[in-house]
């Protein structure tokens, strides 16, 4: 029953913050004559969302462990997703969520929503360039990343070239199974976050 609610709550993230992101008036970067953002296509753009996620969560130390999830298509946008397998305890995801949204302002990206839930903390934010941002924290403690283009040309969008951190799984993801001397710490940092 649990996995149940957990995929429940994460689609019910993963859906308000889909409405949240596509009806903000994201699309902030040049367009061309058919409304897409100009020079880009989908397997452009998904390299995009590729590079957004790798370098947010390159500033996350210490490192945690994640592995490639979904990518959609729209009829002019593509999204990309990622589950997080390192534990996030209850008494560090304020400070997981605070590394994530220090690092997209320092990005120039705009912070659009922050939802300080306590079952299901999400950040959801914008690039310049119109890109939607978003980390959710859901069942257990386990993270999840997505990020969602604006309106871009119709192309086929290949896999990521990239391999995860992490383990490969067949199927629906487990909830986290990777356990962090800090991030998974059942006690409150007693200091700044580390660095490395």
């Amino acid at each position: 029953m649990r996995p149940i609610t957990r995929t429940i709550r994460r689609a019910c993230g993963v859906v308000a913050a889909g409405v949240l992101l596509a009806g903000c008036g994201l699309l902030d970067g040049a367009k061309n004559g058919n409304g897409a953002l100009a020079g880009m296509d989908m397997q452009r753009a998904a390299e995009r969302a590729d590079a957004m996620f790798y370098a947010t969560v390159g500033a996350i130390k210490p490192e945690i462990e994640w592995v490639h999830d979904a990518t959609t298509t729209g009829s002019c946008d593509v999204t990309r997703y990622w589950t997080v397998m390192t534990a996030v305890s209850e008494q560090r995801r304020g400070n997981f969520l605070g590394v994530v949204e220090r690092f997209w302002k320092a990005s120039d990206y705009r912070i659009k929503m922050v939802n300080p839930s306590k079952d299901l903390p999400t950040i959801t934010a914008v690039s310049a360039d119109g890109f939607g941002i978003m980390v959710t924290i859901g069942y257990k403690g386990q993270a999840f990343f997505e990020v969602t283009s604006p309106c871009v040309d119709k192309s086929e969008v290949a896999k990521p070239v990239k391999v995860a951190n992490g383990r490969t799984y067949e199927g629906e993801k487990p909830p986290p199974n990777v356990h962090s001397d800090f991030w998974s710490a059942e006690t409150p940092v007693p200091g700044p976050t580390p660095s490395s």
